[in-house]
């Protein structure tokens, strides 16, 4: 009688699964998604979920025992001429193969994917009816099916920009940047496009949507102020991370049901930004009285 029970999947089995869900062919060319690091025949018990692939979040893998880390940036997004440990990346590598841990990226091909990055950024602000921002372009393997970069939706009711602002602060994970906006904080918002990531290269599509604000990160000063000026849609403006953080939740969900293995999910803040700080209020003056 064998007492040998199931085996565990395997990285490539991992891998076989992530790249259905989002084929490497939906990632923009100049995009690097797929296997960095490991052996595809390595057993997987544990997967650790992440934003970014960085010392910090491969210690937190490693402390909990993971065979495999599914980050969402490349590691090795331009081209290197060393690995060696002696490098910032190099040492990641090093890290990663000393612990017997295995990477895969899934970066601009989660990005178009349905559902995708920006769906689960979406779904914090309960997002009904939604739509590409910027669909996949016709006749490109991604093209259809309601995939693209970027969600357009409706809240599930209105409220003002200065509402929206705070909103946004408490249902997107928290950071030292925050969430600012631009615009007028009275005007009533209906309407939502969301876009995981740096997003001010969408705004004209945000424009072109009639949306009544787009909320994105890293907006340039130059880009925003322009697109205002135009009578484009109000500007809300989160820490990148944030942004693509609850995407964790929905690939960590999706691997446990499909592998049937324990899938963690990093809330280790990676956002360059670690101090914010915001000038005082002027203080009150009164009128002598008379």
């Amino acid at each position: 009688m064998s007492t040998t029970g199931p085996q565990p999947p395997t990285v490539a089995d991992v891998v076989a699964v992530l790249e259905r869900r989002y084929p490497p062919t939906w990632a923009e060319q100049w995009d690097r998604v797929g296997l960095v690091v490991g052996d595809p025949a390595t057993p997987v018990r544990r997967i650790a979920c992440v934003v970014d692939c960085v010392p910090e979040t491969v210690a937190e893998a490693r402390a909990a025992r993971a065979d495999l880390i599914v980050a969402h940036h490349p590691l090795l997004l331009r081209g290197v001429s060393s690995v060696a440990a002696t490098t910032y990346k190099g040492r990641i590598v090093h890290d990663l193969i000393r612990h017997d841990m295995a990477l895969h990226v899934a970066h601009t091909n989660a990005d178009v994917a349905e559902p995708g990055v920006s769906d689960a950024l979406a779904a914090r602000f309960g997002l009904t009816g939604l739509r590409p921002l910027h669909p996949a372009a016709p006749g490109s393997p991604a093209a259809g099916a309601g995939r693209g970069i970027g969600r357009i939706g409706r809240l599930p009711q209105p409220m003002t920009l200065a509402e929206l602002t705070a909103h946004a602060a408490t249902v997107l994970p928290p950071t030292a940047w925050g969430v600012r906006s631009a615009g007028d904080p009275d005007r009533v918002i209906r309407t939502l496009a969301v876009s995981g990531g740096a997003g001010d290269s969408f705004l004209a599509e945000a424009t072109a949507a009639g949306v009544d604000a787009f909320l994105t990160a890293d907006l340039r000063h130059h880009p925003a102020s322009e697109h205002l000026a135009a009578g484009g849609p109000a500007l809300l403006d989160a820490a990148h991370w944030a942004t693509e953080r609850p995407w964790l939740d929905d690939l960590a969900g999706y691997l446990r049901d499909t592998v049937g293995v324990e899938t963690l999910v990093s809330d280790l803040d990676t956002d360059p930004w670690t101090v914010h700080a915001t000038a005082p209020a002027p203080p009150v003056t009164r009128s002598p009285e008379k």
